[in-house]
């Protein structure tokens, strides 16, 4: 047998059966392909690929739209809006409160009803089976505290004489109602 002869045995038999022969093999295959496509697409522009800088700052704003960036002048205050005949924010919050605190000693049916008239769908939802006994407070201790957020939502805080009772009051379609109650111990 010739030493080439060998050789090649050697390598088919052993070194191509092996992991390392395998791993050789693929490295070889991958770097063929990468060089072949080099060849094919021709010489490449240096230019191009991720390193290159765009010539002009890349803007997803409107420079046509005005200024986006610090504001010069605090925004105007909100007011919300009322219909003619329709309560106010500040009622609505008043007559909900004197309604809420009234839950200690009452049916939960009737506490209910009386809060029914000044909530949205989605909180009634949420207070039903809700137990008037917790009502944490027994009386308002101040005047409302009222937080015009849009034309159509304000958030009103009233002091109570155990802590804070927090709501959010909307107005999509006319009246004022109570959306949200969250209540903060003092």
């Amino acid at each position: 047998m010739t030493p080439v002869r060998r050789a090649v045995e050697f390598l088919f038999t052993r070194v191509l059966r092996s992991r390392l022969g395998v791993a050789l093999v693929i490295a070889v295959l991958v770097f063929g392909v990468i060089g072949s496509a080099r060849l094919v697409s021709g010489p490449g522009d240096p230019g191009a690929g991720v390193a290159v800088r765009p010539t002009q700052p890349i803007s997803t704003a409107d420079p046509e739209a005005g200024e986006d960036g610090v504001l010069s002048s605090p925004p105007a205050a909100v007011a919300p809006k009322t219909r003619p005949g329709e309560q106010t924010p500040e009622q609505v919050a008043d007559r909900f409160t004197t309604a809420w605190l009234t839950g200690p000693g009452s049916a939960a049916d009737a506490w209910q009803a009386r809060l029914r008239p000044l909530c949205t769908p989605a909180l009634v939802e949420k207070m039903t089976g809700a137990d008037p006994e917790t009502v944490p407070a027994r009386r308002a201790a101040g005047p409302p505290t009222l937080r015009p957020r849009t034309e159509s939502f304000v958030e009103v805080s009233i002091p109570l004489d155990s802590g804070t009772l927090r709501l959010e009051l909307v107005a999509p379609d006319g009246p004022w109602l109570v959306d949200a109650v969250d209540w903060e111990r003092s």
